[in-house]
């Protein structure tokens, strides 16, 4: 008879040995086509919301990057610069390896080989995804018109953190020294935001907290950090290798209670997660 121990033990060696069969689960359109249990994930912190950069192409293991989010267990996770075959692994082995069960919806904005394989003529799909412990709805993809140097755009779901329903949007924005492509970006999607009582927005800006173009976000939300503000009035932490700050947590209609910028050495983004006060 096995112990109780055992027990779990042979539980995760089956569903290990299932996933090295059976690889990754593909992508289904906007959202996994996948059935998750119904009750809440054992573990997972429901009032915490996560933004990580993977940053690609870069030579990390995903086993590793998983157990990096595991160490924190966010309800919600914004992933840019994400493969969508690196994010089906990523979520098998958090629910293999750490018991951690996610949907998933994928904001791809381009097929690009180069940056995540795939056959030649089908290469991986590349941008944007979102994980979260419980059902999303309402899921919308959308390119920004004018990306910069390479395709942009956001991700926008509706899920809840702690409990309550929010619309969260997770984003990458032009490259740092594309500063007239971030002004029409962050204006399409401060139009988006500004319709809902109740939002958050994570992704990656490149841009420091007192760049002009961030100015429509500032307006609607505030960021995670409440002594982050545009210089001179307060200082932010750095989230990326450069030590500047370019990753967000921005809130509209919700408290934030405590955040953490985490450093990595799996990307040259840190990670960045927040803890709301949604009551």
């Amino acid at each position: 008879m096995l112990t109780r121990s055992g027990s779990r033990w042979l539980v995760g060696a089956v569903a290990l040995a299932c996933l090295a069969l059976t690889g990754p689960s593909a992508p289904g359109g906007a959202l996994s086509g996948r059935s998750l249990p119904a009750e809440p994930v054992k573990d997972i912190v429901p009032n915490r919301v996560m933004t990580w950069n993977l940053c690609n192409p870069c030579d990390a293991s995903n086993i590793d990057r998983a157990a990096e989010i595991a160490a924190h267990a966010p309800q919600v996770i914004g992933m840019q610069e994400a493969c969508a075959r690196d994010v089906d692994k990523i979520r098998d082995y958090l629910e293999a390896y750490h018991g951690l069960v996610y949907h998933v919806a994928y904001g791809t904005v381009l097929q690009n080989w180069r940056r995540c394989g795939g056959a030649p003529w089908n290469p991986g799909g590349f941008g944007q995804a979102i994980l979260s412990a419980a059902p999303m709805t309402d899921a919308v993809k959308a390119e920004y018109p004018e990306g910069g140097s390479e395709d942009r755009g956001y991700l926008a779901v509706t899920t809840e953190v702690g409990g309550r329903s929010v619309r969260v949007f997770n984003t990458h924005l032009a490259q740092r020294r594309q500063e007239e492509f971030r002004e029409g970006q962050v204006r399409a999607l401060a139009g988006e935001v500004g319709r809902h009582d109740r939002a958050i927005v994570v992704g990656d800006l490149n841009a420091v907290p007192e760049a002009s173009e961030l100015d429509p976000l500032w307006a609607l939300a505030t960021d995670a950090d409440p002594q982050c503000r545009p210089a001179p009035v307060g200082t932010c932490e750095p989230t990326t290798d450069w030590r500047s700050k370019f990753d967000y947590v921005f809130l509209r209609g919700i408290a934030p209670a405590e955040h953490r910028v985490v450093r990595t050495r799996y990307s040259d983004h840190d990670m960045l997660y927040a803890d709301l006060d949604v009551t």
